[in-house]
């Protein structure tokens, strides 16, 4: 496939632009600053446009089978990047006439399928820590939800530096019990193997180790 990374200088966008272009796929990783990208790769192209500008991303994404998005606050303080993101994504896609959209969310979106303990404690002391990302997160989903792309949203628990495995569950539409972490590479895997089946479209998976 030929596939539009947004937020690839990222932990979780480096690795999908390194699993995807080894799988030979050819990779357009759309940066700030192109130096916070490391890797090379022949099916790599790494270019620099503003993620919250429709006009700029749209040259990026003509003749692409996939768009990526895995973006995201590194902080707790209040952001939009992820609502404004889905704007300015989903304008340029309706510009360029691209369908496939995969953006990355949160577990925190749902309670559906947490464990009693997480759902009724845990969660809502979370849900207070997390409420800037995790809110903006939410709005972005809505954003895509309602669009007319071929979208999946993955939900991911907390994420991890541990190696790839290849090994992990996924559910749709509820979250998975035990399910309290993913390795950013298995990410990475679950969202490349997301891409490729159709079945994913029209879904938000919640995957875990």
């Amino acid at each position: 496939m030929k596939i539009t990374v947004l937020g690839a200088s990222g932990r979780t966008g480096a690795r999908v632009v390194q699993q995807a272009c080894t799988a030979d796929h050819q990779v357009t990783a759309v940066v700030r600053d192109p130096a916070k990208l490391q890797f090379r790769h022949r099916n790599l192209v790494t270019v620099r446009a503003d993620v919250l500008d429709p006009a700029a991303l749209t040259p990026h994404l003509a003749g692409q089978d996939a768009v990526v998005s895995a973006l995201g606050a590194n902080n707790l303080k209040p952001t939009t990047i992820c609502t404004d993101s889905a704007h300015a994504i989903l304008r340029a896609m309706t510009a360029e006439g691209t369908r496939r959209l995969l953006v990355v969310s949160t577990a925190g979106a749902i309670d559906e399928g947490d464990g009693p303990v997480l759902r009724y404690l845990l969660k809502p002391v979370l849900s207070r820590v997390f409420r800037h990302p995790w809110g903006d997160m939410i709005r972005m989903e809505e954003l895509v939800m309602a669009s007319d792309t071929d979208w999946t949203i993955i939900r991911p628990p907390r994420l991890t530096n541990a190696p790839h495995t290849g090994v992990y569950r996924t559910a749709t539409g509820a979250n998975l019990p035990g399910g309290g972490s993913i390795p950013r590479a298995d990410l990475a895997d679950a969202i490349l193997r997301a891409l490729g089946n159709p079945a994913a479209v029209h879904t938000a998976l919640s995957v875990a180790t």
